[in-house]
This record gives C-alpha cells, sequence and structure tokens, in this order.
C-alpha cells in the first residue's frame, strides 16, 4: 500500500512541471519587441519629399520674362515718345520699345500709336530701314515744302489711271517734298473746273500726310497747318493769273451794266423832254 499511494505522488509531482510550462509566457515577451519596427515606418514615412516643395525654384526660371519687360529707352536712333514718320500711316507717335517673343524668338518691337487713325503698329526695330521709317522732317525742309506748293502745277497728258498710280506712290514714299508736289498738282480754286471722285480722295490724303507733319514740326495745330498750305497755294502763277482774269471780268461786267443804266437813264430823260 505505500508504494501504490507513492505513485500518484511522483505522477501529481511529475505533473505539475508539466503545468508550469504554460506558465512560462515566454512567446510574450518575445512578441513585444516585433513592436519596434513601427517606430522605423515613421522614419520611412517622412519622405524627404519636403524639397519636392522647390519648386519655388521655378519662380527663378520666370525671372527671364521679368527681364523682356526691362525700359528700352532707345533704338536704331529713334527714343521713346518720339514722333515719326511711317510712310504707309504717316506722322505717329512711338509709346514704347518693347521686347516680345514670337515663335520661340526674341524679337524689339517699335509700338507707334497712330492718333488720328486711332491704330497702333509694331514695327520690329531691325526693319525701321526697310520699311521706310524716318524722324520727322526739319524746318529747312518743311520750308522747301511750303515753296514747292507756290510753283507750276504738272500735270502729264497720261491716262488717269497711270497718273494715280504715281500720286500714291509719292503720297505712300514719305517725302515731304514729294507729297507737296501731289497737293500742289490736284489742288482746285473755286475758279477752276471741279475734281473727280478719285482725285479728291488723293488731294484729301496728300493734304492730310503734309498738314500733320508741318503742325507737328511747326507745334501748330492741323487746321492752322491747313490753313498756311492754302495759302501758299494761292501764290501759285496758274492760280493768281485766274483770280486776275476772274477780278478783271467781273470789272467788265460792272462797267457795262453801269454803262446801260447811263443809256437807261438819258433815254428816258431824252422822251421826258420831248
Amino acid at each position: 500500500m505505500p508504494n501504490k499511494t507513492a505513485k500518484p505522488a511522483a505522477k501529481a509531482t511529475a505533473a505539475k512541471p508539466a503545468a508550469a510550462k504554460p506558465v512560462t509566457a515566454k512567446p510574450v515577451a518575445a512578441k513585444a519587441p516585433a513592436a519596434k519596427p513601427a517606430t522605423k515606418a515613421p522614419v520611412a514615412a517622412t519622405p524627404a519629399k519636403a524639397p519636392a516643395a522647390v519648386k519655388p525654384a521655378a519662380k527663378p526660371a520666370a525671372a527671364p520674362k521679368v527681364e523682356e519687360k526691362k525700359v528700352v529707352t532707345q533704338r536704331q536712333g529713334f527714343k521713346a515718345n518720339e514722333f515719326v514718320v511711317y510712310p504707309a500711316h504717316g506722322v505717329g507717335q512711338i509709346l514704347a520699345i518693347e521686347e516680345q517673343e514670337i515663335a520661340g524668338a526674341k524679337l524689339e518691337l517699335f509700338v507707334i500709336n497712330f492718333i488720328k487713325d486711332k491704330m497702333t503698329l509694331r514695327v520690329p526695330t531691325a526693319k525701321v530701314a526697310n520699311v521706310g521709317m524716318r524722324k520727322l522732317s526739319d524746318p529747312a525742309l518743311v520750308k522747301k515744302a511750303l515753296e514747292t506748293l507756290k510753283g507750276r502745277a504738272r500735270v502729264k497728258r497720261t491716262m488717269w489711271s497711270r497718273r494715280a498710280q504715281e500720286y500714291e506712290a509719292k503720297i505712300n514714299s514719305g517725302d515731304i517734298v514729294a507729297i507737296a508736289e501731289v497737293v500742289r498738282d490736284l489742288y482746285r480754286s473755286e475758279s477752276q473746273p471741279e475734281q473727280s471722285y478719285s482725285e479728291r480722295q488723293l488731294y484729301e490724303a496728300a493734304l492730310d500726310r503734309l498738314s500733320r507733319e508741318i503742325a507737328v514740326v511747326q507745334h501748330s495745330t492741323e487746321t492752322e497747318a491747313v490753313k498756311e498750305i492754302e495759302a501758299q497755294l494761292a501764290k501759285s502763277p496758274r492760280r493768281a493769273s485766274a483770280k486776275a482774269e476772274a477780278a478783271d471780268g467781273e470789272a467788265e461786267t460792272d462797267a457795262e451794266g453801269d454803262t446801260d443804266d447811263t443809256d437807261g437813264d438819258d433815254t428816258t430823260v431824252a422822251d421826258e423832254a420831248a
């Protein structure tokens, strides 16, 4: 009997160590360090893309555009705010000299304003010589143009269509003396035959170009310039003689009218006496 009781005791003692094995929560302690990689995740989650906000560095790339707007005051001998003559349009004023990018190429342009025509023109600075743009005439050349107006009109005996082309070429040449010649040749006084519609158009175009330049050079108004031009035209030999002939004709008419009245009066008196 003592032996039988000893065996169960041995079994009980043997069972105790077996039950003690689960008590050792070694796996739990081993898993706790596994949480450490979670601390590494924030390190990887901190994307060094904050430097990607270096896109402000792209703004320095826009710096060339700021340079495009740099103020340029003079090119090819022409200055900003200066009045110039553009042959095809007459007198205009340079508002600015600016740089623009066109089809990937940078160009410097004169920005010219024609106040009367309500038009703004952009001309490449490198092509001013080709288009014939020039400075205003000096006072001596303006005086020569006014003297030209006093000359005798020269009208070629050719077809009007050919003469009209020659007049247009002179008007668009930008030469103030040549424009004065057109004004002189197409001008008609009140005692002369009226102009045709096409003649009138060419005359007014030439008169406009000439008067505008004279007004700017002499610092006067266009109305005053037109009056000065017409005063010079009236001094032309042909027109002066035409006026003289017209005045003589009026004087003869008046004289004949007075003689008739006198004769009438005499006749009346004689009749009364009879």
